[in-house]
């Protein structure tokens, strides 16, 4: 009899694809005779978006992966990373429940770099699932997430297909893209999937439109002592690339970018891990103030798109608090 698995996973993010590559080979390897019908859904934060909706957990298993943390009855699985993952005391405790039981299903490590990390580490030492064949998926997801290129520029210019890969993730990552690549990267290693013609073609316009972003980053900059702030709220952009500012002032500490969407305002402030200097304010704790969340090291906090003027002037007031 097959067994229906829901998997709701951070969309248009690569190391979101990553972790339900390898959640899907987990339950493989403890189901190894058991015939399983995956659902992937892309779970993206905004106004209005308070965690993943309980409806679309209805399969045999359920996990939550990448994601903010929901008590949502029918949840069998979770794995996170991000220090924002509960978003209040009570999502903690009941989060501290299930982590508790002697049968664990529930894993969240803040000090970790990705959650593909995580589940390759928790799958070895807890349920032996060996990852050695996907060891390369697993590096790129944690440079990904983590930021650990050896240099802005390789992050920015983006010659790897890795790299190309990603960046079509943060376009497209909906959940028929999700489920088509997660499928993909079962069969076939994650570098000869990411230079397959078909996404090597589909990033054409992609790379063009980052190239333009570049340029329209360079004119729109402003410096507030050690903190980089570009304000893109005059035009409709659904995502920004990351790590330019970096590239472009390498000497920042910090950066904050302002877009609007259709639906959405959003800040994405970083750390500047190329920068030498060394950090001094918690990120996360920041955009946990303005409801939203994410990393000591890089956050995003998501408001109405009608709400550009209030967005550039949260912005201004939070490079102040990092140039002080």
């Amino acid at each position: 009899m097959e067994r229906h698995v829901v998997v709701a996973t951070h969309g248009h993010c690569f190391d979101g694809l990553c972790s339900a590559v390898m959640f899907t080979r987990l339950v493989r390897h403890l189901e190894p005779g058991v015939e399983h019908a995956f659902t992937y859904r892309a779970c993206g934060y905004g106004p209005g978006q308070n965690g993943v909706d309980p409806a679309i957990m209805v399969g045999d298993d359920n996990a939550i992966l990448d994601f903010r943390f929901s008590p949502i009855p029918t949840l069998t699985w979770y794995f996170d990373h991000h220090v924002s993952a509960f978003p209040t005391p009570a999502d903690r405790a009941a989060y501290e429940a299930k982590a508790a039981l002697a049968d664990r299903r529930y894993f969240h490590d803040g000090a970790y770099t990705s959650c593909t990390k995580l589940l390759a580490d928790v799958g070895a030492s807890r349920f032996g699932m060996d990852s050695s064949s996907v060891a390369d998926m697993v590096r790129w997801a944690d440079i990904i997430d983590s930021a650990a290129f050896p240099s802005a520029q390789m992050a920015v210019e983006r010659k790897e297909p890795e790299l190309r890969l990603m960046t079509l993730v943060e376009h497209l990552g909906d959940d028929a893209f999700l489920t088509k690549l997660v499928g993909r990267l079962l069969e076939a290693p994650l570098g000869e999937v990411a230079a397959s013609p078909d996404l090597v073609e589909a990033y054409a316009p992609f790379g063009r439109a980052h190239e333009a972003f570049v340029e329209l980053v360079r004119s729109r900059a402003q410096e507030v002592g050690g903190v980089v702030v570009v304000d893109l709220t005059d035009r409709l952009l659904d995502v920004a690339g990351k790590f330019v500012t970096y590239a472009l002032y390498p000497k920042s500490a910090y950066s904050i970018v302002v877009t609007r969407s259709k639906t959405k305002c959003k800040l994405s402030i970083g750390y500047n891990p190329w920068s030498g200097v060394p950090r001094t304010h918690d990120i996360a704790a920041i955009c946990e103030r303005h409801g939203g969340g994410g990393h000591a090291v890089v956050g995003a906090i998501s408001l109405t798109a009608d709400r550009a003027a209030e967005a550039t002037a949260l912005a201004q007031s939070i490079a102040l608090e990092l140039a002080g």
